[in-house]
């Protein structure tokens, strides 16, 4: 029987890296789709050195073609998809007064409209026992008016990651957004390997007892 495949969309050297290392020490294989190619190639091979077979694509998450596109050519390759984790979003420091409906909606379009993509382009490589994660925030409950579409963003992944989570109920495929109750950082609760813990172990939640929310550090 083959691996399971892990599918990290907005996969950098923070959060998403460390999901990534946490998921292929436990077994899975890693499929990575980014912008850095740098980060891509390094996380790569961090992964690669647990023992896991991993593959990226370089890919902005905002070009809904080419991602949908990368995410069907990693399913056909590796034959499956067990976990899709979603981590990106776009930090712009502006304010409501500042922020202009464009740059609003260019930033929904990685932090929210980015996950529609990945997920419809992976369902069919998904099957019972499958599970989406996605990187949350305090923002969405607590938003900096000096970032204000971030508190949009995070606020509308939560939401979207519910309405997933029902839709795919029925096939045995759940969702689950872990909220992240503080500021990543070097040392103590909020570190990004922590954090990927945390996600690790939303995953890995009783389905009699499932949340499509966990929080984290709250």
């Amino acid at each position: 029987m083959s691996r399971p495949v892990l599918l990290v969309v907005g996969a950098g050297p923070g959060v998403s890296g460390s999901v990534a290392r946490r998921f292929a020490r436990d077994g899975y294989d890693i499929e990575l789709l980014g912008i850095d190619h740098d980060a891509l190639h390094a996380l790569t091979a961090d992964v690669e050195r647990t023992g896991a077979v991993a593959g990226y694509a370089h890919v902005d998450i905002t070009d809904a073609g080419a991602t949908a596109a990368s995410i069907q050519l990693a399913g056909e390759r590796r034959r499956r998809i067990d976990v899709v984790h979603f981590n990106p979003s776009a930090f712009r420091e502006k304010d409501p007064l500042e922020l202009s409906v464009p740059e609003l909606l260019e930033d929904l379009a990685l932090g929210v409209g980015g996950l529609l993509t990945a997920i419809q382009a992976a369902r069919p490589f998904m099957s019972a026992g499958g599970r989406v994660t996605a990187t949350g925030s305090m923002a969405a409950d607590q938003p900096w008016h000096r970032a204000a579409s971030l508190g949009v963003q995070k606020a509308g992944l939560r939401n979207l990651v519910r309405s997933l989570d029902t839709t795919l109920a029925p096939d045995g495929i759940r969702a689950v957004s872990v909220t992240v109750c503080g500021r990543l950082s070097q040392d103590g609760r909020f570190t990004p390997d922590r954090v990927a813990d945390a996600i690790w172990d939303a995953a890995g939640q009783d389905v009699d007892t499932w949340l499509s929310e966990v929080e984290y550090g709250g």
